[in-house]
């Protein structure tokens, strides 16, 4: 038995599923998730001193590699004098003013400590600032474990959702709407409908949590139409993308301005923070500034805000997202190129250093029910047969990938020469 597989075991015993998060238990692709000792660059080793080549980077933040040397000097510069203060630091000023200019429709920053409570926090700002109770958001999309966003869609194009987990009310999930992703129709249908009762579209401008899908043309800059005629607000959910698809996010990359956007741990070189901002009239009517109560004991402390700070450094430097996107592009294509040549179905999808793989017979995937029709037998058989080549994947057709500047070239043509033996079994 392995290391891995004891400590799971043992894990079992104290910890639900034996994990902190669900996705991490490897239940959609079977076996034992290996337990993680260490990182540094482009590489993770397990308890067993396996070595991987990481495409997951803590789920996206890792946009630098693991333990960059600049991220690890700050926190140490920082770490002897304290951990968490619970009262107001300088660094933290300079933080949300390095996220402000980077991202300008962010006129004003919270930082909080998690994607969840970032979303969460944006959602009751919307609701307080309309003066309405109805969310929308996109099935597939996700934003975090609030109640109010762990809602499925129920029947029909755009449905009043139901809960989707034990534990949320109805009444809950009644305000919540779904509409299927880049179905700019259905939200129109919707808002005809129900427009002056919704506060807030909530949208992940990338759906990262379907597998990367990309948004239509148009579809984005539809929602803003539609939020700017009917009074609502526009939240971009850029947990994922913010910082990582380019330097400004998916709002600089499609220009468009959300009222306020949602950030996450990219923005603290993988610690635990995120951030929500936007327009100056809305951001100040979150207490103390106003009514809306949002609050944290560890928002903004000095470990987190010196490796953002560390962070927005490394991103700044010329050419930094250039490099990066040559390198998803060498991947990427060269991954499809070997599924292509011995016949396996596939479609690729890329947005920057972000990119998704579908083991499907379409050629577009434009949504949840669209990404559902993959192969996932096959999917699994890939992610397993990568693994023991020493390649680290999203344990989930329904997620997506990441490159990090710790990449280089050398790496990324040994990752091409697994994939290509990993397809010759996938016939």
């Amino acid at each position: 038995m392995s290391l891995s597989q004891k400590l799971f075991d043992k894990a079992k015993e104290i910890i639900p599923g034996g994990v902190n998060s669900p996705v991490r238990a490897f239940k959609s692709v079977g076996g034992t998730p290996p337990f993680i000792r260490e990182a540094e660059g482009a590489t993770i080793t397990d308890v067993e001193g396996n070595s991987y080549t990481d495409y997951v980077g803590s789920w996206g933040p890792m946009i630098a590699g693991h333990s960059h040397p600049h991220v690890v000097k700050a926190i140490k510069s920082v770490v002897e004098k304290g951990t968490s203060f619970g009262a107001p630091t300088h660094a933290e000023i300079y933080l949300a003013q390095k996220i402000s200019e980077i991202v300008p429709s962010m006129e004003m920053v919270r930082l909080v400590n998690s994607g969840t409570e970032a979303t969460m926090s944006a959602l009751r700002l919307a609701r307080a600032a309309t003066k309405r109770d109805i969310i929308l958001k996109f099935e597939g999309c996700y934003h975090g474990h609030a109640d109010s966003l762990l809602v499925k869609a129920g029947s029909g194009a755009a449905t009043f959702g139901v809960p989707d987990s034990p534990g949320i009310t109805a009444k809950t999930a009644e305000d919540t709407l779904n509409c299927p992703y880049n179905d700019l129709e259905a939200v129109e249908n919707l808002f005809s409908q129900k427009g002056s009762e919704i506060a807030a579209i909530i949208v992940e401008p990338i759906a990262g949590n379907i597998g990367c899908v990309l948004p239509k043309d148009g579809f984005l800059e539809g929602l803003r139409k539609i939020c700017d005629n009917y009074g609502s607000i526009l939240i971009f959910d850029e947990v994922m993308t913010g910082f990582r698809v380019a330097r400004g996010g998916a709002q600089s990359y499609y220009n468009i301005k959300p009222d306020l956007t949602t950030l996450g741990k990219i923005i603290g070189g993988g610690l635990p923070v995120g951030a929500y901002g936007g327009r100056r009239d809305l951001m100040e009517q979150i207490s103390p500034s106003g009514p809306v109560y949002q609050a944290g004991t560890l928002s903004g402390n000095p470990l987190a805000t010196a490796a953002g700070l560390a962070m927005m450094k490394i991103i700044s430097a010329p050419n930094f997202y250039e490099d990066l996107d040559k390198k998803t592009q060498r991947l990427t294509v060269g991954i499809s190129a070997v599924l292509s040549r011995v016949g396996i179905p596939h479609l690729g999808t890329r947005v920057g250093s972000m990119f998704g793989l579908f083991f499907t017979d379409l050629s577009v995937v434009e949504n949840f029910d669209h990404a559902s029709k993959s192969n996932i037998n096959q999917f699994n058989r890939w992610f397993h047969g990568m693994l023991n080549e020493g390649v680290y994947l999203a344990p989930s057709q329904y997620e997506s990938g990441f490159l990090s500047s710790a990449h280089n070239e050398e790496i990324i043509d040994e990752t091409i020469a697994a994939a290509s033996k990993v397809a010759n079994t996938l016939k």
